[in-house]
């Protein structure tokens, strides 16, 4: 099977490894946490580009399970600034009919960050525009040996049989169970490498990598992206298909 993107069509569903605030900060002489601060005005003006775009989901690495190992201070300050996002954006994009959700492991994170995310999601529930999709916590390694462990049990109680566990049962058993896989994957910052991001999901994903640090990233680096992304020829395993 060959699949091309119609020239005016947007994926639909974009992941975002959002690299790069550090480096961005430190080429200019400022501390880290600036860095981090225009890395949440940059996120804003993603999600309203996605938005204008026509884009269904929009999934941001936020903050993954390897980043508890940075220094204490940043991640409070991290910590605070997604709180502050919750408290100060929330509801905007409500108004926006956005709908939240939030995946990765919520196990261990403190019962007051917990239920914010519970009320940002129970308050976006029913919105039907861009689904905004926050990975927090999120390790995909992580997230499907949960998935196993989930099955195994089922497996120990006779709920089902092994041989009953497919592809698509797993899928149902990811934090992103509903959601559809993404088209394209785009990480800033020059790095390429997806950092245990969405692994299973990306089986088929194209991967986009651009030099831009995340802060410097706005509606632009994102069609650019997007134009990439629809140049591809997506084949998926297949040949593409012949012309006459």
């Amino acid at each position: 099977m060959s699949v091309s993107a119609a020239p005016d069509c947007p994926p639909s569903h974009v992941a975002i490894i959002m690299d790069g605030n550090g480096r961005w900060a430190t080429q200019r002489g400022l501390p880290r946490s600036a860095g981090h601060r225009q890395g949440v005005e940059a996120l804003r003006r993603t999600v309203r580009a996605a938005a204008d775009m026509g884009i269904s989901v929009l999934t941001l690495y936020s903050f993954s399970t390897e980043n508890w190992a940075r220094p204490q201070a940043e991640v409070r300050f991290l910590l605070e600034l997604l709180r502050r996002f919750i408290r100060t954006d929330v509801a905007d994009l409500h108004k926006s009919n956005v709908r939240i959700m939030i995946i990765g492991d919520r196990d261990g994170l403190e019962p007051s960050l917990r239920k914010m995310f519970e009320e940002a999601e129970a308050l976006t529930r029913e919105n039907t525009a861009l689904r905004l999709v926050i990975a927090f916590n999120y390790g995909s390694r992580q997230e499907i040996t949960r998935a196993v462990q989930v099955l195994a049990r089922k497996v120990a109680e006779g709920r089902i049989a092994p041989e009953d566990i497919t592809p698509a049962v797993i899928g149902n058993h990811l934090d992103t169970a509903g959601l559809p896989e993404p088209d394209l994957l785009i990480r800033t910052g020059g790095e390429q490498r997806i950092s245990n991001y969405l692994l299973w999901q990306c089986a088929y994903t194209e991967f986009v990598f651009l030099p831009e640090f995340w802060p410097e990233f706005d509606a632009a680096a994102l069609a650019r992206a997007i134009d990439i992304f629809r140049a591809r020829d997506r084949r998926f395993g297949g040949l593409k298909a012949q012309t006459a």
